[in-house]
């Protein structure tokens, strides 16, 4: 009887005007017209009273047949095609006047003249006619009859209703099927002694600082708070995951002492070739592996371009050309942002370290591990005292931070390192390595027109997607952008 009592005490105004209308086999859209509430304020009340034990909800889902926009538009106007007839039932009209008449837009028209020529309502010359099969169309309501009807289960149609169906369907936006669910509910033990208790409880819901003043609420209940009841989950408010570990990356830099640099995502050729000592003929360099951009920049001032001509001709052995130099692309790695901060270094800037994480462009067919667009980990170290072992520590040192405890170093080539090496990661779902980045240490072809002289110079340039895949479990780096709600709210915080 405690219990009884507790849980009437505790019914909001909700369930209470619900638990008026109770019966058996109702359904919520029912039960929303008995009691004058809005259909969600109904599902809401009942599932309180479910959780209560009072009710039980069940639900189906059907397929219903809903009168569309154009539908609704031909009810009120007529039927494309009845207008079409109607103009010319007195006499017949030529056809440069049929759609004034009829007041068809030039679709309506089209579709009309198609369908009356098919079904053989009307003879067309000089001018159109109707025809006898097009007077008994003009009679024929059983379309506007079956519009009418609807909304409608599709599950109930007759097998002429299913016929109209078919047809309608065919043509926009006349009729539309949507997926319908139906909560019917079921009264319990619980909730039947409950209806048979006094439930019209002169109850104070909300404690308002007016009750308070004239003091009404001496004397009078206030209804009873079930502190155990379920609540909807609630999501905290947090930056994108990508967006999340770009922050925690730039800070892991800077904590090591680096200085952030930038650069233009539109970059010349210029920059993100030819001052790399990538020759100009260069596969990487070609539409299947870049994306030009219309347009050109001016070249950089005639020193530095006399320099970066004279090695290229020098070690490569071919004509170098400034007209490919001035191409615009979008910057393929951000080893450009390297370039341009190097060519503005003086040697009193020695030691010097700077990255960046920025988005790069590369003509990629999608997959698992490939994006057209990424986020790249660039960096570098000017340092006359730096050697290849410092290199390694400071990869070890970053991929640590990122969680891995394991990674594998390898020899790799690029144009313009000189011992260069590639960074991997063994990925336990696909079971195999996976490259996140490559690295080596800067030619003295890059270093001497840039710097003024040939100093060791670390460079590396990571993926940062694949890096951050590992911690987030994802196996396709495809998911990090498909921006499911779902995954964005349950995905963890960034936390190192």
């Amino acid at each position: 009887m405690k219990k009884l009592n507790e849980v009437i005490e505790s019914l909001h105004p909700l369930e209470r005007s619900v638990l008026k209308h109770l019966t058996n086999n109702l359904t919520a859209t029912e039960l929303a017209s008995l009691a004058n509430l809005k259909e969600v304020e109904v599902m809401r009340a009942l599932q309180w009273l479910e959780q209560k034990g009072v009710l039980e909800l069940n639900q189906t889902k059907t397929e219903t047949i809903e009168i569309g926009e154009n539908g609704k538009n031909y009810l009120e106007n007529g039927f494309p095609e009845k207008r079409f007839l109607k103009s010319i039932t007195a006499k017949p009209q030529p056809m440069n006047k049929i759609k004034d008449l009829a007041c068809l837009d030039n679709n309506e028209f089209s579709i009309s003249l198609g369908l009356l020529k098919r079904n053989n309502c009307i003879k067309l010359g000089k001018e159109a006619e109707i025809t006898k099969d097009g007077l008994n169309l003009l009679k024929d309501k059983t379309q506007e009859d079956f519009l009418k009807q609807l909304p409608k289960s599709l599950d109930n149609l007759t097998k002429e209703q299913i016929g109209i169906e078919i047809e309608l369907s065919k043509r926009k936006d006349i009729i539309k099927t949507e997926t319908r669910k139906i909560f019917t509910l079921k009264l319990l033990k619980f909730g039947k002694e409950i209806l048979n208790s006094k439930i019209n409880l002169d109850l104070i819901d909300t404690l308002t600082p007016e009750i308070i003043k004239t003091g009404t609420w001496k004397n009078k209940k206030f209804r009873r708070y079930t502190i155990d009841a379920s609540v909807g989950e609630t999501y905290a408010a947090k930056r994108h995951m990508v967006a999340q570990a770009r922050n925690y990356i730039r800070q892991v830099w800077l904590d090591m002492g680096f200085k952030e640099m930038s650069g233009p995502m539109v970059e010349s050729s210029f920059w993100n070739f030819d001052a790399l000592f990538t020759p100009q003929d260069h596969p990487a360099r070609e539409m299947q592996d870049t994306f030009f951009i219309e347009g050109s920049k001016k070249s950089p001032d005639k020193k530095l371009l006399s320099q970066i001509k004279k090695q290229h001709e020098t070690k490569w052995n071919y004509k170098w050309e400034e007209k490919p130099s001035k191409e615009l692309v979008l910057r393929t790695h951000t080893t450009s942002t390297t370039a341009r901060t190097l060519a503005n270094l003086k040697e009193s800037d020695f030691p010097a370290k700077f990255f960046s994480v920025n988005r790069v462009f590369r003509n990629e067919a999608l997959d698992w591990s490939h994006l057209f667009e990424l986020n790249q980990v660039e960096g570098i170290v000017v340092d006359p005292n730096a050697t290849f072992q410092d290199l390694i520590g400071y990869l070890k040192q970053y991929y640590s931070k990122l969680g891995y405890d394991k990674i594998r170093i390898r020899p790799a080539y690029f144009p313009y390192v000189e011992p260069g090496l590639e960074i991997d990661a063994f990925h336990p779902k696909k079971k195999k390595w996976v490259e996140l980045g490559g690295a080596g240490i800067l030619r003295p072809e890059v270093v001497i027109p840039l710097l003024g002289k040939d100093i060791p110079v670390l460079a590396w340039g990571q993926g940062l997607e694949r890096g951050i895949s590992e911690y987030y479990t994802i196996t396709d780096i495809r998911e990090l952008y498909k921006n499911d709600l779902k995954q964005l709210r349950n995905s963890k915080v960034w936390l190192k």
